[in-house]
């Protein structure tokens, strides 16, 4: 905005620029291509800066208590509709809500932004709700990164862009263990209705998983639910009902394969690290797991349960992100050892679990990412819920032997399976 000017100069800029407006219609046919792809961008640009003026005084009438004075005093969002009538269908809720974010002290470059026209006022409300949210999980120093990082992608992307670069900013700037903590809590909210089922016989379900499971579903859905042309005539099925006929297809797979081993491994994860991080030690917050369009960031620990039974390739990336080293498949748990596994265990190895050998997992007891070998006496079989809590909870197993033969023994307190790193790693040779 213009500074130095009075109000009075400002309002007769202003009563110009609307001047500007009248009779538009019948001007424009007097311009090429590009001066009318011109007056376009003046426009937008003119209603960004009205956008961005509306909040400021709408924070200054709220800092000179003119919506809540007076013997008809208003709440805010009534000043504001009825000072601008335009609002009165929608919008003066933003309006008030940039306005009191401008007067936090932490919100300045969301401020700033919006006033330079970069960040459109009527997505800042998100940003300040997402920086909110954020702001407890993240390391020291972190915090201005962070929301530029979201302005960047609310001015790009909207709403929806800075809501879906939550998970790669707590990868990057958040507290050890905040991306695992909230990709774990979500798995409360998994669930699978009961089917509604109407007067013809059609069954309707409701289906919400987390951020793991749909990564899983849709590498199935993906191959299986693409159009499939008949004798050259176009697949006219719509995509949901497509969608609809991979999922009966995967259900009928998994109940024939029930009872036999797996033929392949269960999932293939592509592991991205940068060079640097290699060379100094792995660290970091997630993976890219493959049979995914652009890859799906996940915690530490689920890549590290994923991993015990997926092809795991590691891809190594220079300095630039360009691919020096795309490594062979680590070797899992063959077939044979896993029928060996299913005569030994039997079952779930988890206490009081007594899920069928046939609906379980092969877990590294050591687990491969820590040097653990793909050996027998270094598994156990897990079904799909206790392989998830072992791995969150960081519990130890151990294979015991006596007169009845071996069996699986499991320390169920929280972080032994760290003591148990800590054994091994005294007992190496320096």
């Amino acid at each position: 905005m213009n500074k130095g000017l009075t109000l009075e100069q400002r309002r007769e800029r202003w009563a110009a620029a609307r001047e500007a407006f009248d009779d538009l219609d019948g001007e424009l046919w007097r311009g090429g291509s590009a001066e009318l792809a011109e007056v376009m961008g003046e426009i937008d640009g003119l209603v960004a800066a009205g956008e961005a003026a509306r909040v400021v005084v709408t924070a200054e009438a709220i800092s000179r208590g003119e919506t809540g004075s007076g013997p008809l005093a208003l709440s805010p969002v009534d000043w504001v509709q009825r000072h601008a009538p335009s609002l009165k269908a929608g919008g003066a809720g933003s309006v008030v809500a940039v306005a009191k974010a401008f007067a936090v002290t932490g919100n300045s470059a969301v401020k700033d932004a919006v006033l330079s026209g970069r960040l459109p006022a009527r997505v800042a409300p998100v940003v300040v709700a997402e920086a909110d949210k954020l702001r407890p999980m993240l390391a020291d120093g972190a915090e201005a990164p962070v929301v530029e990082a979201l302005i960047e992608m609310a001015s790009a992307f909207g709403a929806r862009g800075c809501r879906e670069v939550r998970p790669a900013l707590l990868a990057k700037y958040g507290l050890d263990g905040e991306l695992q903590r909230e990709q774990d809590a979500q798995k409360r909210f998994v669930s699978l209705s009961q089917p509604h089922i109407d007067d013809s016989g059609l069954a309707e379900y409701r289906l919400t998983l987390d951020v793991e499971g749909r990564t899983v579903l849709e590498a199935a859905l993906g191959p299986l639910s693409a159009p499939q042309p008949v004798d050259g005539e176009r697949d006219l099925r719509s995509s949901d009902r497509r969608r609809g006929d991979a999922l009966v297809v995967l259900v009928r797979r998994a109940v024939e394969s029930a009872d036999a081993t797996p033929k392949s491994s269960k999932s293939q994860l592509f592991v991205t690290v940068d060079l640097e991080t290699l060379r100094n030690g792995l660290r970091g917050a997630g993976a890219a797991l493959a049979g995914t369009e652009s890859g799906t960031l996940l915690a530490p620990e689920t890549v590290r349960r994923l991993a015990c039974n997926a092809t795991l390739i590691p891809t190594v990336l220079g300095a630039a992100g360009e691919m020096v080293d795309l490594g062979s498949a680590v070797r899992l748990f063959t077939a044979a050892q896993t029928k060996r596994l299913w005569f030994r265990d039997r079952c779930c190895s988890y206490p009081g679990c007594s899920m069928p050998a046939q609906w379980t997992d092969a877990h590294h007891l050591v687990h491969w990412a820590d040097g653990g070998r793909t050996d027998l006496d270094n598994a156990a079989l897990l079904c799909e819920r206790h392989h998830t809590v072992v791995h969150r909870r960081r519990y130890a197993g151990w294979l015991a032997a006596d007169e009845s033969g071996a069996r699986v023994e499991w320390d169920l307190r929280p972080g032994s399976y760290d003591e148990l790193l800590a054994q091994r790693a005294a007992q190496e040779p320096a």
